[in-house]
């Protein structure tokens, strides 16, 4: 079986060719770029949550320590979960999986949050620039004032 070489290079040529195109695209670059941004916000988030919000909820709940709430499943009785995950004991962390709860909704509210005030801003924004916008023109030729849309003056019927 012969196989035509110019065709299959042609092929690789297409595919490297459209795959480069692709990754040049606004949307991927955006992507790429927002991907980054989330993760970097993810540890500010993170610090916000575990050095400054969980402490204050440690003080309100009086210290509760969920992480050391489990359930050996080998019917022994531990300490805490570091003493029955050295004996190698089988457990259910229930409390480990409140605490990873309680932390998403957290960094969720905090998102949130921060998210609402950025629109807040944003629209503060725009209605500024909506309001500086002219809603009328001069009329080039008889110096009437007219709406901005128009393309005829009503005055003198000049084409603008």
């Amino acid at each position: 079986m012969v196989v035509d070489k110019s065709k299959a290079l042609e092929k690789s040529k297409g595919f490297a060719n459209e795959f480069r195109e692709f990754i040049m695209r606004g949307n991927v670059m955006d992507l790429a770029v927002g991907v980054i941004i989330g993760g970097a916000f993810q540890s500010i988030i993170n610090s916000l949550v575990n050095d400054i919000i969980m402490p204050v909820i440690s003080v309100l709940t009086g210290g509760i320590d969920f992480s050391n709430w489990f359930v050996s499943l080998d019917g022994s009785k531990y300490s805490n979960l570091a003493a029955a995950q050295e004996a190698g004991a089988a457990t259910l962390n229930y409390g480990v999986f409140i605490t990873a709860v309680i932390n998403f909704l957290l960094m969720a509210l905090v998102i949130f949050c921060i998210v609402k005030s950025l629109n807040k801003v944003s629209e503060k924004v725009k209605k500024e620039q909506e309001e500086e916008a002219p809603a009328t023109k001069i009329c080039p030729h008889c110096k009437s004032e007219i709406n901005i849309e128009a393309t005829k003056c009503p005055c003198c019927t000049s084409d603008l």
